[in-house]
């Protein structure tokens, strides 16, 4: 059976909005099974905007904000937002939530604390399910409420991993495509199953990597360093990490001094030069068609369910194309191959 895969990526400014429709159906024709759309109100095209044109323009694919947050929207917002796209796709809508970030700080605000979140979680499960749920003091209920749209955090530290697997229906499994640091990250997200007596089959784990395949290795590095940037500003506060990322600490520290979240994941933005080889090839996927089939069919090796890759501008549609048509049939080659020999 073929491994499942999904596609995350944005609409820049500089995109014509309608293009979501196009992009989308090139997707799902692909054969991925969802498709995330980040929500950066700062530095995107409007997510919602983007992601019911995609409802409109598919079939089968799940769509969600790839993730939104608490801050910059209130909850009983999002939550009406996510019905109408769950009513446009049919029933495909998901809700990816986070902590916040780039669209958080970009605002001037917080990003979420655990707490905020898994109270967060609660109020998104009672409204989709048409309950009445206390805010602010007040009982409100969601009117436009379809059916229990399904909930993932995106999660990357101990807290949030435990969090996922205690409350969630998925997992966006943020951080690196290192499967030493991917298997430390899942344990904490057993842990959580363990503790609120869950099955492993009831979370959806879905680990989101981001790739360029090109045989100069130095140019692949390039093509994904803005995005290794903002992993190393990301990381910069951690106090628990696996052993072997310890040696990263300096690269996180640069990064958190030098990130611009105007140029958030841009390729042209000057802090991507910041960070290390090293840290580059640890974070992301760089190289010729072999090293990064290889290093995907090493991540499956792992305890998840679906890979999603974060589709880089500049060339998306031939990103996607390699994806579908090379990069995809050499991994499920691969991974045949492997299993017969066995």
């Amino acid at each position: 059976m073929m491994h499942r895969y999904g596609i995350s990526l944005g609409v820049s400014p500089r995109e014509p909005l309608r293009r979501a429709s196009e992009l989308a159906r090139a997707v799902e024709d692909r054969g991925f099974e969802a498709l995330w759309y980040i929500d950066f109100q700062l530095g995107m095209k409007d997510v919602y905007a983007a992601m019911n044109l995609a409802a409109l323009a598919t079939e089968t694919i799940q769509i969600g904000a790839g993730v939104t947050n608490l801050v910059t929207r209130h909850p009983t917002v999002t939550a009406n937002a996510t019905a109408a796209l769950d009513e446009l796709s049919g029933g495909r809508a998901v809700l990816g939530l986070g902590a916040g970030w780039s669209a958080v700080l970009g605002a001037g605000s917080t990003p979420s604390r655990l707490g905020d979140l898994r109270s967060g979680i609660d109020v998104f499960r009672k409204l989709f399910g048409g309950g009445p749920v206390e805010i602010g003091g007040t009982e409100v209920r969601l009117a436009t409420a379809l059916r229990p749209i399904p909930i993932y955090l995106a999660v990357s530290q101990p807290g949030m991993l435990r969090l996922a697997g205690e409350t969630c229906d998925g997992a966006v499994l943020m951080g690196a495509a290192d499967p030493e640091f991917c298997a430390w990250q899942l344990g904490f997200l057993r842990e959580g199953l363990e503790r609120a007596g869950r099955r492993r089959d009831e979370l959806t784990v879905d680990l989101w990597v981001t790739m360029s395949v090109g045989e100069d290795e130095a140019r692949a590095l390039d093509d994904v360093r803005a995005w290794a940037t903002s992993q190393a500003a990301t990381f910069h506060p951690w106090k628990r990490l696996p052993d072997a990322w310890q040696r990263h600490r300096a690269d996180f520290a640069r990064a958190a001094e030098a990130y611009h979240l105007a140029d958030h994941l841009s390729l042209h933005a000057d802090h991507r030069r910041i960070v290390s080889d090293d840290f580059v090839r640890s974070v992301a996927l760089a190289g010729d068609v072999g090293t990064c089939v290889g290093r995907l069919r090493d991540l499956w090796s792992l305890d998840i369910d679906r890979i999603t890759f974060a589709l880089l501008s500049g060339g998306r549609r031939r990103r996607l194309d390699e994806l579908a048509e090379t990069v995809i049939p050499a991994v499920e080659a691969e991974m045949r191959t492997g299993k017969e020999s066995s």
